[in-house]
């Protein structure tokens, strides 16, 4: 049940799309070493909140994952509060068509600010090497799943959004209405955003438009483009 129509042509328009998640993932995993040192380092040395606790591994699982969430919370809001940021990651909000290959349509310059909020998470709470890679695979099929041009039924929707953020509530995200834009950032627990009062909970869907103004001319939505956005004076 696809929540809108796209034109028929559509796997021509995303292969910019599929090309930055090449870039991702090569990006990922040139820098999982430092994650991975990080965590090795502060585990073995006990470093971190967690350590002043002794938290069985189901719990220290669970507050890994959320501290994880949180920091991405806050790598998130910032990136949409501070003009360096915005810069890197409106090719992310410049997609006028979301759906999963708008998850991970994100240039390096994002992709490696993200890892430095991973870094600084594991540094601050002791997070384990293997919480971590169960909240970047949890964190990717959730991506995915947001990012879905599905029509989620409305009751469903209402009981998941309690805890998770689900696609109804991300695509309020991707408004070219700013108001919309600059709400919904947690990732997949959706009570950062009740806690720090960023919550949007319902838009109309009929006039929701994707995208950004001034960014769908086909010559902007180009790879080279999009790689050389953060460096180009557009408003």
């Amino acid at each position: 049940m696809p929540l809108y129509g796209y034109e028929k042509h559509r796997l021509h328009r995303a292969l910019p799309n599929i090309a930055l998640t090449v870039l991702l993932v090569a990006t990922n995993l040139a820098l999982s070493v430092v994650t991975g040192s990080v965590a090795n380092f502060a585990n073995s040395m006990r470093l971190g909140l967690f350590f002043l606790f002794s938290l069985p591994s189901w719990l220290t699982t669970l507050f890994g994952i959320m501290a994880l969430d949180l920091f991405t919370y806050f790598a998130h809001v910032l990136m949409h509060k501070t003009s360096l940021g915005w810069r890197f990651h409106r090719v992310h909000h410049s997609d006028k068509e979301v759906n999963v290959t708008t998850a991970f349509r994100q240039h390096p310059g994002e992709t490696i600010w993200r890892i430095l909020w991973y870094v600084l998470a594991i540094a601050t709470f002791g997070i384990p090497p293997w919480v971590v890679v169960v909240y970047l695979v949890v964190s990717t099929l959730n991506a995915q799943l947001e990012h879905t041009d599905t029509r989620l039924f409305a009751l469903l929707d209402r009981v998941l959004r309690l805890l998770l953020v689900t696609p109804n509530m991300h695509k309020v995200h991707h408004s070219r209405e700013q108001i919309e834009t600059d709400s919904n950032y947690s990732n997949i627990f959706s009570i950062w955003d009740r806690i720090f009062r960023t919550y949007t909970a319902t838009v109309d869907f009929k006039r929701l438009r994707y995208g950004l103004d001034g960014f769908d001319d086909h010559k902007k939505q180009t790879l080279p483009a999009l790689l050389k956005l953060p460096f180009v004076n557009e408003t």
